[in-house]
């Protein structure tokens, strides 16, 4: 039985449409997996995300060429909320929390979403606590009060009580401190390690996403460009200034 997981063959996508955002980018995601899918602001990595979890239609978007692929089933048959039960999570760009509700409350959403049970949730909690020790003395406070980095961490924790198999991440760097941006990567790379989880996350943060990821995809102007392995990437100087806006990773 073949390991791949989620498959973009050939995509291509517009809004209202007209507006193309996606020309035919390829991109194959097997299990275990840590890619990232990078490229300067506008390129299409989140046209493409969405269109993995068939939020497109909610933006008058849609697939106009090609397809996406879980677990070798067209995304578009079903629906965002069906796909989180059959594990293909996104985390969104922008956190987007209940901000009135508690960091606790917020990570429950998740386990309710995916229909857990009392004993599923508890473990799930456990695990988010773990991962995130600020959120564990944080997990009473309300969300909408607490800092960037902590909301990005709540935000993440909450996909993963819904148990994702896929997990799909937008831009979870953005606005955050350096410090917490590494954090958080440590944290998606201890996942991927200790329990083998997929992930895919765009990143404009060239640097650090190419320190975590095993491969990368480079888009430009809704083209896939380039793909390969992270460590190869990182030391082309080439490639950085040419499609990643000059970010060179440190060796």
């Amino acid at each position: 039985m073949s390991d791949i997981v989620l498959e973009f063959d050939r995509v291509s996508a517009a809004y209202s449409g007209a507006i193309a955002a996606l020309h035919g980018v390829s991109l194959t995601l097997r299990a275990g997996d840590f890619a990232a899918l990078l490229g300067a602001n506008g390129a299409g990595k989140t046209t493409l995300l969405k269109a993995a979890s068939n939020l497109l239609p909610a933006e008058r978007g849609r697939i106009t060429g090609g397809q996406i692929l879980y677990r070798g089933e067209d995304v578009t048959r079903a629906s965002p909320d069906a796909h989180i039960r059959k594990g293909l999570v996104p985390v969104l760009e922008g956190r987007r929390l209940f901000r009135s509700l508690s960091i606790e409350e917020n990570l429950l959403t998740g386990a309710h979403g995916k229909g857990l049970g009392r004993a599923a949730t508890a473990r799930g909690l456990e695990q988010v606590y773990a991962l995130f020790p600020r959120l564990a003395q944080r997990r009473h406070a309300v969300a909408g009060l607490t800092s960037g980095g902590e909301q990005q961490m709540a935000a993440i924790g909450r996909g993963l009580m819904a148990v994702p198999e896929v997990f799909v991440l937008d831009e979870p760097s953005m606005g955050l401190a350096p410090l917490v941006v590494a954090e958080i990567f440590e944290a998606l790379s201890r996942l991927n390690r200790e329990t083998g989880l997929t992930i895919l996350l765009a990143e404009q943060n060239s640097a650090i996403a190419l320190s975590h990821a095993h491969h990368a995809t480079v888009i430009e102007n809704g083209r896939s460009v380039l793909a390969g392995p992270a460590a190869e990437l990182r030391q082309r100087p080439d490639i950085q200034a040419s499609y990643l806006g000059g970010q060179v990773a440190p060796a």
